[in-house]
């Protein structure tokens, strides 16, 4: 079945030209910028990788709005705090070959199966292949947003809001730390405890408390530990091991950008198949056999609109 699909999603892919997204994008055009007379001078300054003869080609288009609906034009003044509204687009977009499942759904959200390689969020080569626009699409709800971040490469339990009305609601459990989010993981295990695993000194279940400083990288994308206060913590277990691979749980405290990668990282164990840590490797096209062994199995939260527990859990790694 994944050949199948892989072959496909590679003749689909051929096939896809010219992407418009079905859903609009928008930025606020901020109040500390002085210097940009028209919004299509904020536009060419502020996306650097999309040319000015695209955003012109937008603009005339009828491509560029307002949030009223009213057409941005050429000559459009700068006004900040308005809201801009555009449409991603690519000349060719990827299509994944695996679905996302709805594992819950009430009035106010969504809680979802993200798979592996589906972008949550229109970004980079994805605009209408991602899992809101997906679901959006299946609901017929085009409110429908995430409530927080599960990068491509990672799949597992996702929430979304469906009403503006309480979205904020849902958004601060995760600002405030009110609800439990449990990862799985697969890593390589390093020599040092493969050593004491075959001497029998250590016994599973084995912890560790990682706690260290987590600071932006160079390129912009990559997180990297630096010297400083620890703004980072997560709980990490080694549960079963076999052929010099380990199963671990791991909880994160806080929510980190790339957190989890490089808290294993910092073990000597990093995640089976990472295309970032220890060592980003060069661009290449998905490799769907082989997925990033990591997973959001598990969400555990009191509703803050029903008052009602929930706890969903997805299928973990089978190892």
């Amino acid at each position: 079945m994944l050949k199948w699909r892989y072959v496909f999603a590679t003749v689909l892919n051929r096939m896809s030209q010219s992407v418009r997204a079905a859903q609009a994008s928008y930025i606020v055009l901020p109040e500390t910028v002085t210097d940009k007379p028209t919004v299509l001078s904020f536009l060419v300054s502020h996306f650097k990788a999309i040319a000015e003869t695209t955003w012109i080609d937008r603009i005339e288009n009828g491509k560029v709005h307002w949030r009223d609906g009213e057409l941005v034009t050429l000559e459009s003044e700068f006004i900040p705090r308005a809201r801009v509204y555009y449409y991603r687009e690519v000349q060719q977009e990827s299509l994944i070959p695996f679905e996302e499942k709805v594992l819950l759904q009430n009035e106010q959200i969504i809680i979802a199966f993200k798979p592996h390689f589906l972008a949550v969020n229109p970004s980079g080569n994805f605009v209408n292949e991602c899992l809101v626009n997906r679901l959006r699409i299946k609901t017929a709800n085009e409110q429908i947003v995430a409530s927080h971040r599960l990068d491509r490469a990672t799949a597992g339990v996702m929430l979304l809001s469906l009403s503006v009305d309480t979205r904020h609601d849902y958004h601060q459990l995760f600002k405030t730390g009110n609800i439990t989010k449990t990862y799985q993981a697969i890593a390589r295990l390093s020599d040092e405890l493969m050593a004491k695993i075959a001497a029998d000194a250590l016994v599973l279940p084995i912890s560790w408390t990682v706690k260290n400083r987590l600071v932006k990288a160079d390129p912009s994308f990559m997180m990297k530990i630096s010297v400083g206060e620890s703004n980072s913590h997560s709980e990490i277990t080694l549960l079963q091991v076999k052929g010099g691979f380990g199963l671990f749980e791991l909880t994160p405290v806080t929510g980190r950008t790339h957190q989890l990668r490089l808290h294993m990282m910092s073990l000597g164990m990093p995640i089976l198949n990472d295309r970032l840590y220890p060592e980003l490797l060069d661009k290449a096209a998905d490799d769907f056999d082989n997925p990033l062994k990591l997973m959001a199995k598990r969400l555990a939260f009191t509703d803050p609109i029903t008052g009602e527990h929930i706890d969903i859990s997805c299928d973990g790694f089978s190892f």
